[in-house]
């Protein structure tokens, strides 16, 4: 008599997405604490430019661009080591790049690492209802994102990370929406020189009214915040 076929093996355990998000975590604090051994913004403007042929710093400045921002550089001090550097134009085009391609890391990263942990808390009514309009509308609400002065760089990253949003509207939506911004502290830098010229007027005084624009945000913020208290 043959013998009974062995009972079929269990289904293996899924394995839980918070291990997936504990390495997101480390990678992040990993990156950051990296800054305590070199500075994107220092090595760009510490000569590299003069040690290095033409076309090889293009690509290299846009790759440490987008690693600065992994490791939560401001934006503004590395598009002012672009203006220094490269001039306007170059300098913008180059941010942008770099800008770009920052985002798309922290965008893979994000939603292969941590979206599958954090999804759940996503059914809030505020949180669902963000969820829902990045999800519908990716492009359009991705685009109002890096628009809005004052949004942290890598929290709109992120965000969008954890959310719906497909990866095509999100890169396509953050490459347009960040070229104001950068182009006016590109501008600003490389301008710094002349203090008189109208290049360094316009772009500081734009700067100086995307600070108060954030600093309207902030207390309209806080004010919404106090009325849903004491309602």
């Amino acid at each position: 008599m043959s013998e009974p076929d062995a009972a079929p093996a269990p289904p293996a355990a899924p394995r839980s997405p918070w291990w997936r998000f504990a390495l997101l975590v480390a990678l992040l604090g990993a990156a950051a604490g990296s800054l305590l051994l070199w500075n994107p913004t220092e090595l760009l403007t510490g000569g590299l430019a003069d040690r290095m042929p033409g076309y090889w710093f293009g690509p290299l400045f846009a790759l440490v661009y987008a690693v600065g921002t992994l490791a939560f550089v401001p934006r503004p001090a590395l598009n002012a080591a672009a203006g220094l550097l490269l001039g306007i134009q170059q300098g913008t085009a180059l941010a942008v790049l770099g800008t770009t391609a920052g985002a798309a890391m922290a965008f893979g990263l994000g939603r292969g690492l941590g979206r599958d942990a954090l999804r759940p808390y996503l059914h809030g009514k505020v949180l669902g209802a963000l969820d829902r309009r990045f999800t519908e509308q990716g492009f359009r609400s991705v685009l109002l994102l890096r628009l809005l002065p004052g949004m942290p760089f890598q929290a709109g990253n992120y965000g969008a990370a954890f959310s719906g949003v497909r990866f095509w509207p999100f890169l396509s939506a953050t490459a347009i929406g960040v070229v104001p911004t950068t182009a006016v502290y590109v501008t600003a830098a490389a301008s710094a020189g002349e203090p008189g010229s109208v290049a360094f007027l316009l772009s500081a005084g734009v700067i100086v009214l995307l600070g108060l624009g954030t600093l309207a945000g902030l207390w309209r913020a806080a004010r919404s915040r106090r009325r849903a208290t004491a309602a």
